[in-house]
């Protein structure tokens, strides 16, 4: 008889304080097989919050792709979630993901993603990201689940500084079927509220239009500026 999925939980962060607390509040609700934090060196309290949370934490040189590499490493859980610290998931999400993975035919999938904020924005964010879903074009903050054993067998993500979350879509779309899932994942806006949103999206338009010409995602990285 084969085993129920169970699901750990990889969430990478670097100075989190401010948003780690209510995602694992959030998911300390849905009953997670495992949730890994892998810190890259932060100077906060979210080591600290992730601890007193039950999680387990790993410290590893900052890279997010890098930080979950390292979690997915050492993950026990039959499913990986690839989380933001800045997002938090509908009520129900991983008994989905969990009822979703019983089909042996599916390497993985995402969720519906919802930008906060409740504007214009918001609003063109979360149409462009649904359009986009039959083409198999999502990225991190959509909540990127996946087999344990295709995530190992494939190499994990590319050690890129960004569009890692992108080209680990395209493998999984080429691997399919994926499983979109309807509950939503809801994203913070504080790409856009914290900084600029036209500087927001004209980085985000150049760094697609980059890589799909080839070019080298580290040489793509100086366009990209995290912001907590």
């Amino acid at each position: 008889m084969t085993s129920p999925p169970t699901v750990s939980v990889i969430i990478p962060v670097l100075n989190e304080e401010t948003v780690l607390g209510d995602l694992l509040a959030c998911l300390r609700l849905q009953g997670p097989h495992q949730v890994i934090v892998a810190d890259g060196g932060s100077q906060d309290r979210t080591v600290e919050l992730a601890q007193a949370a039950g999680a387990v934490v790993l410290t590893t040189a900052p890279g997010r792709a890098r930080q979950m590499n390292a979690g997915a490493a050492a993950a026990t859980g039959s499913m990986l979630l690839f989380l933001h610290a800045d997002t938090l998931l509908d009520p129900g999400a991983l008994d989905a993901l969990r009822a979703a993975a019983t089909d042996p035919a599916i390497a993985g999938g995402n969720f519906d993603t919802h930008f906060g904020g409740d504007d214009w924005v918001a609003r063109t964010f979360n149409w462009i990201y649904r359009a986009r879903l039959p083409l198999g074009i999502f990225y991190g903050d959509s909540g990127i689940w996946v087999r344990r054993e295709f995530f190992l067998r494939t190499g994990g993500y590319r050690p890129w500084p960004i569009m890692e979350d992108y080209e680990l879509a395209r493998r999984l779309h080429r691997a399919g079927p994926l499983q979109f899932l309807p509950q939503k994942i809801y994203v913070s806006p504080r790409r856009w509220k914290n900084g600029s949103l036209l500087h927001a999206l004209t980085v985000w338009v150049l760094i697609q239009a980059g890589y799909t010409l080839g070019v080298n995602p580290h040489r793509l990285a100086w366009m990209y500026k995290h912001i907590r």
